[in-house]
């Protein structure tokens, strides 16, 4: 037998459950935790996963792949929520990556776990429009020949500027990174990218939290 329950606060108003049997809740933040202390956190992904590394990825890649990631930290928890890619070239479309022929191995975006586990974000893209495809579209400006294409971002170079919300992919509070360990997100370079680009690089956001 199923059974009714209220609950009320000292002047018998009702409280946690509404009078039409919903559960009133409220959505924090960050994740919840007696003691807090959160602070915004942005960095590059770079080649030694520092704010110190290099974060330009016009690398080659070919035949050794080049990996720019950003580290956990050492005394903070990490949650990475948003990517913020640029990909500057002149005359870039959206087929091509930059302006160069569509790669052949991609880039790859992945997270690693501490024991060495791998979660795939995507297994390479190849072009402007799979990296956009990716970030689901956003931002999304211009129209024709011009959709997602900002216009003199270097010099006069055409770039785009795909921004990845981890959010919107089911993850409530991101990516976490735990402190003092080895995890970290990471972009493979899989492919020669020396030569003919103006710029591509990315930066994450998020925040971290001290461990109490």
């Amino acid at each position: 037998m199923p059974l009714k329950i209220q609950i009320v606060d000292e002047n018998d108003q009702l409280v946690a459950i509404s009078d039409q049997s919903g559960l009133f809740v409220s959505v924090l933040p960050d994740p919840p935790r007696v003691t807090q202390r959160v602070r915004p956190f942005r960095q590059y992904l770079t080649l030694n996963g520092a704010a110190s590394g290099g974060y330009d990825m016009r690398v080659n890649g070919e035949t050794t792949p080049m990996e720019f990631y950003v580290s956990a930290s050492g005394t903070h928890d990490r949650y990475i929520t948003t990517l913020s890619f640029l990909v500057c070239d002149a005359s870039a479309t959206l087929r091509k990556f930059g302006n160069l022929t569509a790669l052949t191995n991609g880039c790859k975006l992945y997270y690693r776990k501490q024991l060495g586990e791998l979660i795939v974000l995507h297994e390479g893209f190849k072009s402007n429009w799979e990296l956009i495809r990716l970030c689901l579209g956003t931002p999304a400006f211009g129209s024709a020949a011009d959709s997602f294409r900002a216009s003199n971002v270097i010099g006069n170079a055409e770039g785009y500027i795909p921004v990845l919300n981890l959010l919107s992919l089911g993850m409530p509070y991101g990516i976490k990174m735990d402190a003092g360990t080895a995890q970290r997100l990471s972009l493979l370079i899989q492919d020669d990218l020396s030569s003919g680009m103006d710029a591509f690089d990315c930066i994450v956001y998020g925040f971290e939290r001290e461990i109490t």
